[in-house]
């Protein structure tokens, strides 16, 4: 009986690596109104620092990928964990929006961002030539998955104990995964004398010196082609209608029609359960059909999802709502893989750090429109301007989208500086 890859292990890890730290990502929605209701924080205070956690959870990306060459998978990702649980776990003593923005925002920022999905495709690129588009999508889902296990249970918590209980849950589920990384989790095949799965010989790999310096001089190299814009500039539009906007604000808009914020909850994390499925198939896809392709039809389904979606609040959960939210799980990070795939397509041995800042235009899109939201909110009394708004970037991204090079013979394109 042929034995199991030990590829296949390293993906597991990795998969529960981002479970636990997934938790923290999980607890803005949940989090909003009760913090609203014990300080006194506006939506606009506290969506602020969700701004800087989505921004540094971002801009960390492409050095974390450089980080991750100069210095191990797993001494990267243990540091990470150990960050989201001090950033999280110190947030029960806080006492004034600054110390919120210090640690949800900066700590846990910088722990999530280091690891985040440039773990996916750093892994995936070493330890796969087969499958890649298929574990980056598994991977990926490991996200949804932490959104899924943890938001009923930290809306539950929030409101049965105080919100201070589901800091501490997530502080806790983050330190409980740094074993299983750091006695599980290899760097790379050769560490252990074996080839990436679907490979034919082992790569000799060279540490990277000045992990800073090559993120930044990557950045310089693909900011001359006018693909990368159309990467990045989409990607963000991801971000802001994903994390930025239903991740953070709706269970608080959905409050505001009168919905039980812990039935919303479970709402969001039904996305959870169908983003599992639509990410996987992704990826699945991502292997087979032009990844362009792919990225016109998610990105122009989710704009006219976001389009009628103020219509469908209310009290109750109606089935309109439910087919909206198996839609929109379907689609939420069914992005990542055929983006990934585009990165790496197009920029070769350079495609993960690429997909770093890729991914940080991603939050800070996020970013953007998770404060922009709240403030919206603040001032109109209702967010249909910010569903509307994203709705039609959506739509912009479709059109970007089909823009990109797929083939690798269009390399030559892609190095065509922009303008």
């Amino acid at each position: 009986m042929k034995s199991l890859h030990r590829a296949w292990i390293v993906a597991a890890v990795a998969f529960v690596a981002i479970i636990g730290a997934a938790g923290f990502r999980a607890t803005p929605g949940v989090l909003i109104t009760p913090l609203e209701d014990e300080f006194g924080w506006t939506r606009g205070t506290i969506s602020l620092a969700v701004s800087v956690n989505l921004m540094l959870y971002g801009l960390c990306a492409p050095f974390a990928a450089a980080l991750m060459d100069r210095f191990g998978m797993r001494r990267v990702v243990a540091c990470a964990l150990l960050l989201v649980a001090v950033g999280s776990g110190l947030t029960v003593f806080m006492t004034a929006s600054w110390q919120l923005v210090a640690l949800w925002g900066v700590l846990v920022g910088l722990g999530t961002g280091s690891m985040a999905l440039v773990f996916a495709a750093t892994l995936t690129d070493r330890w796969f030539v087969r499958h890649r588009g298929l574990v980056t999508g598994v991977l990926t889902a490991g996200g949804a998955t932490g959104q899924l296990i943890f938001l009923p249970v930290l809306a539950h918590l929030a409101e049965m104990q105080g919100w201070r209980w589901a800091s501490v849950t997530v502080a806790g589920a983050a330190l409980a995964v740094v074993p299983l990384v750091w006695f599980l989790l290899r760097d790379t095949p050769e560490e252990i004398g074996l080839t990436a799965l679907g490979a034919t010989e082992p790569v000799v790999r060279t540490p990277a010196k000045g992990a800073a310096a090559r993120a930044v001089r990557v950045l310089r190299d693909a900011a001359r082609t006018r693909h990368f814009w159309y990467l990045a500039v989409g990607f963000a539009i991801c971000g802001a209608s994903t994390n930025g906007l239903v991740g953070t604000h709706f269970i608080p808009a959905a409050h505001d029609h009168g919905m039980p914020e812990t039935t919303a909850a479970s709402l969001l994390a039904v996305i959870g359960v169908f983003d599992i499925a639509g990410t996987v198939f992704s990826g699945w896809l991502s292997d087979r059909v032009d990844p362009r392709l792919l990225l016109v039809v998610y990105y122009g389904l989710r704009g006219l999802s976001l389009l009628v979606l103020p219509q469908l609040f209310a009290a109750t959960t109606e089935p309109s709502m439910l087919v909206f939210i198996v839609f929109y799980g379907l689609d939420w990070v069914a992005t990542v893989p055929p983006t990934v795939a585009l990165c790496r397509r197009i920029f070769g041995a350079d495609g993960a750090v690429v997909f770093g800042w890729v991914f940080a235009s991603h939050q800070v899109g996020a970013a953007v429109v998770a404060t922009v939201a709240g403030v919206t909110r603040d001032h109109l009394g209702n967010y249909d301007l910010a569903w509307y708004g994203a709705g039609v970037l959506c739509l912009i991204a479709a059109l970007m989208s089909s823009r990109i090079v797929t083939r690798v013979r269009d390399r030559r394109e892609a190095a065509i500086l922009v303008g």
